[in-house]
């Protein structure tokens, strides 16, 4: 396992473009820092982020892991590069030629997505800690650490869109075309949800939660679903949806059926790589 480790992480770091995009995307993660300083108004309200209890715990968890996901195309890039680049400079080749069987190939490439989302969330967890300590009003032990299911979808959701990402990258070759794959799909169940969801059973006067349901078994739907939206627990929005009479009764929890759904997509990811590689005559 060591030795598939350290070929991958050698060919990234040796690959100037994808150590930019991994030191970029670390450092991205550090502007959690800086929320804390946020403050903006909204008509006659004065709003200053601090205050809105985003650093209170357990809440923290749910937020941070949530506005940390935004940046993971960075690394979703060098996971597509990683394996593109296999087939641009033939090294898949030389590497099955040196004595490599293509499951270890698959192997080493899902280790490595396992292992970037793995310090992605261990780096998440000591921003996130850093944060609380530092500004949460609740700082009792059994508070602190309550919610960690949080941390543990994030971990979830960044293994199985990263997978998704290898899978593209085996079955498109190309790099570029992989993403434009990726961004494709992302818009196609985007799209096609809203017009099912709004438009064909809205018309028929239909109940519209089935096509929600059908939508939670699609890949990226399913991860989405993993750690929900925070922003409507913030104090300001509440605030406002009381002005208006909104009721919020959304539920924000982890729930082990969207964990496993994800799991399964992983499975599926990396079975269909290891069928595509072991099919192919390189």
């Amino acid at each position: 396992m060591y030795r598939l480790l350290s070929i991958e992480f050698q060919k990234i770091f040796k690959n100037r473009a994808s150590k930019i995009l991994v030191i970029l995307y670390f450092s991205l993660l550090f502007l959690l820092f800086l929320i804390s300083n946020i403050e903006f108004d909204l008509g006659p309200i004065h709003v200053n982020i601090a205050d809105q209890g985003i650093f209170n715990f357990p809440f923290i968890w749910h937020f941070n892991t949530y506005v940390a996901d935004y940046f993971k195309i960075f690394l979703a890039v060098v996971i597509v590069s990683m394996m593109a680049n296999e087939y641009t400079y033939n090294t898949l080749k030389q590497n099955l030629i040196d004595g490599l069987s293509k499951k270890e190939v698959i192997l080493s490439k899902f280790l490595t997505v396992i292992m970037f989302s793995l310090i992605s969330t261990l780096f998440v967890f000591l921003i996130t800690l850093i944060l609380g300590l530092r500004f949460s009003s609740y700082n009792e032990f059994s508070i602190v650490f309550s919610q960690l299911e949080y941390v543990l979808g994030y971990f979830i959701k960044l293994v199985a869109f990263f997978s998704f990402c290898l899978f593209l990258s085996v079955l498109i070759k190309r790099s570029a075309f992989a993403l434009g794959f990726l961004i494709f799909w992302s818009m196609f169940e985007f799209f096609s949800h809203g017009i099912l969801k709004y438009v064909i059973l809205k018309e028929n006067k239909q109940d519209d939660t089935l096509i929600d349901k059908i939508y939670d078994f699609f890949p990226l739907e399913s991860m989405s679903n993993i750690v929900v939206e925070p922003y409507s627990r913030l104090n300001f929005v509440k605030t406002i949806g009381t002005q208006v009479g909104i009721e919020n009764t959304k539920d924000y929890s982890v729930h082990f059926s969207n964990i496993l759904i994800a799991l399964i997509w992983i499975f599926i990811f990396i079975f269909l790589s290891y069928k595509l590689l072991k099919k192919r005559d390189l």
